[in-house]
């Protein structure tokens, strides 16, 4: 808890300085929508169905099954008791202190690696539309592009979120529009396999 500090009745209160919250549900929908399909999934599932074929698409049903009732598990436990913060709170109050440092910190290694994963993605991509460009000079435009995306103001932040998420979504409307095209027309590649 903070303590709060009493001001006399003549002297006169500073101006209150407080953080507002700015992003909308349109905001937190997208950022939620947008984070779950991640930037891995248009590079890392290419080469998952090329290798195990249409199947994979019941894998991912099974685990976004299970990650369901998962989620459902830690919303209870969020309701069980309102102090909890996050998932570490879980952690430290039923198994140990120990527990919530573990997973406090894990999380937080995660999310690096998520983020260096962005950035081997995202120069992947820039390596293919600009094969002159240099390795570094990608990965240093990423990272100071994703850096000033999370120093702007939260509004900003959640109407840039917002945007991106929506290219994304456009993006696997798109392809599974190309691909049932594709199917109806019988299209044939090159090689003379037929969709």
């Amino acid at each position: 808890m903070v303590d709060q500090v009493k001001v006399a009745a003549d002297e006169q209160a500073p101006a209150e300085q407080s953080l507002r919250r700015n992003l909308t549900n349109r905001h937190i929908q997208l950022i939620a929508i947008g984070g779950a399909i991640g930037t891995g999934l248009f590079m890392g599932s290419g080469k998952t169905i090329s290798l195990a074929g249409p199947s994979i698409i019941f894998v991912y049903m099974i685990i976004g099954f299970m990650l369901f009732f998962v989620m459902r598990a830690m919303g209870e436990l969020l309701l069980s008791n309102l102090e909890y913060k996050s998932f570490s709170d879980f952690a430290s109050d039923l198994l140990g202190p120990w527990a919530g440092y573990f997973t406090g910190w894990t999380y937080w290694f995660c999310w690096v690696v998520t983020g260096m994963a962005d950035v081997v993605a995202i120069t992947a991509y820039a390596q293919f539309w600009f094969p002159g460009l240099s390795d570094w000079v990608a990965s240093l435009a990423v990272v100071i592009l994703l850096l000033s995306l999370n120093l702007a103001t939260v509004k900003m932040f959640g109407e840039m979120e917002f945007w991106f998420a929506m290219v994304k979504i456009v993006a696997i409307v798109a392809l599974i529009v190309v691909g049932l095209v594709m199917i109806a027309m019988h299209f044939k590649s090159p090689t003379g396999v037929e969709a």
